[in-house]
């Protein structure tokens, strides 16, 4: 099972891997997309005003541009180390043991709207692109990766954690959902917005510490019960976590 995470803006600087290699990525299936988006940003990154204006990005963020003008040369890390923030904090990558960490690699994925997914392990310059950007290259993104996307992911059982402009990039039908909410005195459910990205960080750290491999909902269950997680099912493959 992969459970697919939000990527975050920030990103980790450096890097102490060789230069981006598409053919280190998994999913090579997606490789033609990637590489003509990365030739769009490096490309789009030599116009500084026109690649702020098609990030949406201010003008304080022009260290973002040069970040994209190096994608063939910045050294790489391996994604779970690259992306940042709250989600990534309580994934906690670094206070896991050697074993955990394989099985974070192995496990954890990422939606990426310039690699469309990368898996935990995967070889990664830093970049700035959203999932609901529009390069002037390219056109809106989810047009571009849905074609591709959604039938690589067809036959993969996945758990899907992906903030909703990279849910857009891809449909996943069979994924099994999980939503973060907050239970009211009279048992009213209301989705989590500001601390959403946390819990969904301390629920994939769950799954990696446990030995256990997640196969389905219950199983699911399961794993987030022995770490005190509260997540309870609302359909076949719906999932709330309560917090």
């Amino acid at each position: 099972m992969l459970v697919l995470l939000p990527p975050s803006e920030t990103k980790a600087i450096g890097g102490d891997g060789a230069p981006l290699d598409l053919d280190l990525l998994a999913r090579p299936e997606l490789n033609p997309v990637r590489a003509t988006l990365v030739d769009a940003l490096v490309d789009l990154a030599a116009d500084v005003p026109a690649s702020l204006a098609a990030l949406g990005l201010s003008a304080r963020q022009e260290a973002e541009v040069a970040r994209n003008a190096e994608l063939r040369t910045a050294p790489t890390t391996p994604a779970l180390e690259r992306y940042t923030g709250v989600l990534y904090d309580n994934l906690g990558l670094k206070t896991l043991t050697k074993v955990e960490r394989a099985r974070a690699a192995g496990r954890l994925a990422v939606a990426s709207a310039l690699f469309g997914i990368v898996h935990g392990g995967d070889p990664i310059p830093a970049y700035r692109l959203s999932g609901g950007s529009a390069l002037p290259a390219t056109g809106p993104l989810g047009a571009l990766w849905r074609p591709v996307l959604t039938p690589a992911l067809a036959d993969t059982p996945v758990i899907d954690l992906r903030s909703t402009p990279y849910s857009s990039l891809a449909k996943i039908p069979h994924a099994i959902t999980v939503r973060v909410v907050t239970e009211g005195a009279d048992g009213r459910r209301q989705a989590v917005s500001h601390f959403n990205k946390a819990h969904k960080g301390l629920l994939a750290r769950a799954i990696v510490r446990s030995r256990a491999e997640v196969k389905s909902a219950p199983g699911l269950v399961k794993i987030a019960a022995a770490a005190g997680l509260r997540l309870e099912r609302t359909g076949d493959a719906a999932l709330d976590l309560v917090v």
